[in-house]
C-alpha cells in the first residue's frame, strides 16, 4: 500500500532517524542542510586557525542508503579529528550512498584511508573511503560574446559563495560564444555552485549553457588558443532551446539502456545507480525537458545533465525515457557502449 505523497518521506527509515536526532540532542552536534548535502563543521565548534590543507578530505563511497551520521562521524573521528563531514542527501531522508569526510591534516585522511577503506560499516556493506580530487575549477560555456566579466561576477554570486576568479576566453567549441573558467576558494563551494548552475536555479543565459569541471585538456586549449578546436557536440541551431536540434542520434542501446548499466554497476560492484528526474519544460509540441542525475554508490561524483524527451503514445513516460537516456550516456562515460 502506497503511503500518501506528503507523508511519506518522513515515514522512510523512521527508527534510524530517531536514533540521530537522540545522538545530536546527546553530543549538541549541529547538522546543516543546504541544496541536497547535510554537513558538520567546516569548521567544527572550537576549531582555531584557517581551513586544512589541500589533500586533506576522503570520498566515501558504497554508504548503505540508510546509514547516517551518528554511525559515520564517530567512525571517521576515530582516525582523525574532523574539519567537516558531508553526507549527500536525497529527497526521501534516505543518503545517496556517498560523503565526504575532511580532517585537520593530510595525515588523518591518509589514516582514514588506510584504516577505514573496505570497512564493513553494517554486516556485508563495506565502503570505499579514498583521497578526494577536491576539484575547484568550472568552466561555463556557451556564454553571449556580450555578456562582460563584472556582469557575470553579479550573477555567479547568487548561485554559490567562494568564487576567488573569473576569466573570460572565446569558446573553443562554439561559435560567437564565451567560455569562462572559473575558480572557487575550495571543493564544496565549487560543487555548490555546478549543482546550481546545472539544475537552472541562476539564471545566466537564456540558451543552455555546458557547465562542467575544468579537465587538463580544456586547459591546453586554452593555452593553445590559436590552434583551431574540432567541435564536440552538435551546436544549436538559430532557435533557442530547440530541442530538434539537439536531438541524440539513435542508438541500438536505448531502450535497454537501465538494464544494461544495473547489470555493468552488479558486474564491477559499484552498488545500484540511483536516478532522479525533474521536468523543467514543456513544449506545446510534445517535448518535454528533464534535468536528470544518477547517483552511482561506487563511482565518485553523481553524473547529471539535461535531456529533451518527445512524449507520444507509447506508453513510456517522459521520467522512464529520460532515465534510460541517462543510462545510455553513462554507460559510454563506463566504455560500455
Amino acid at each position: 500500500q502506497y503511503l500518501p505523497l506528503q507523508t511519506w518521506p518522513d515515514s522512510i527509515n523512521q527508527v534510524n532517524k530517531m536514533a540521530l536526532l537522540t545522538w545530536m540532542k546527546e553530543t549538541g552536534i549541529d547538522l546543516v542542510q543546504i541544496n541536497g548535502q547535510r554537513r558538520y563543521g567546516g569548521p567544527p565548534p572550537g576549531w582555531v586557525g584557517g581551513p586544512p590543507p589541500t589533500g586533506s578530505e576522503v570520498f566515501i563511497g558504497k554508504l548503505p542508503q540508510d546509514v547516517y551520521e551518528n554511525t559515520l562521524i564517530p567512525l571517521f573521528q576515530s582516525v582523525g579529528k574532523l574539519y567537516e563531514f558531508r553526507l549527500m542527501m536525497t529527497f526521501s531522508g534516505l543518503n545517496r550512498g556517498f560523503a565526504y569526510a575532511k580532517y585537520s591534516s593530510r595525515r588523518s585522511a591518509k589514516m582514514a584511508v588506510m584504516a577505514l577503506n573496505n570497512f564493513e560499516v553494517q554486516k556485508g556493506c563495506s565502503i570505499l573511503v579514498c583521497r578526494s580530487t577536491e576539484k575547484r575549477e568550472l568552466s561555463l560555456d556557451g556564454l553571449a560574446t556580450s555578456l562582460s566579466q563584472k556582469h557575470l561576477e553579479v550573477l555567479l554570486q547568487e548561485a554559490a559563495e567562494g568564487i576567488l576568479s573569473i576569466t573570460l576566453y572565446p569558446s573553443p567549441y562554439q561559435k560567437q560564444a564565451q567560455l569562462a573558467v572559473l575558480k572557487y576558494s575550495s571543493h564544496r563551494a565549487a560543487a555548490m555552485a555546478k549543482k546550481s548552475l546545472m539544475e537552472g536555479n541562476t539564471r545566466i543565459s537564456e540558451e543552455e549553457l555546458r557547465v562542467e569541471w575544468v579537465k587538463p585538456d580544456l586547459k591546453q586549449r586554452l593555452r593553445c588558443s590559436e590552434e583551431k578546436p574540432s567541435a564536440i557536440w552538435v551546436p544549436r541551431g538559430k532557435c533557442p532551446g530547440s530541442p530538434k536540434q539537439a536531438h541524440v542520434p539513435p542508438s541500438p542501446v536505448l531502450g535497454k539502456a537501465l538494464d544494461l548499466l544495473d547489470t555493468l554497476c552488479w558486474r564491477r560492484h559499484l552498488g545500484t545507480p540511483l536516478f532522479f528526474t525533474k521536468c523543467i519544460q514543456a513544449n506545446p509540441d510534445g517535448w518535454l525537458r528533464f534535468w536528470c542525475q544518477v547517483v552511482i554508490p561506487g563511482y565518485p561524483l553523481p553524473l547529471s545533465g539535461f535531456m529533451w524527451v518527445r512524449q507520444d503514445v507509447s506508453g513510456a513516460s517522459g521520467h522512464d525515457k529520460a532515465k534510460d537516456m541517462l543510462a545510455m550516456q553513462v554507460l559510454r562515460i563506463l566504455g560500455e557502449s
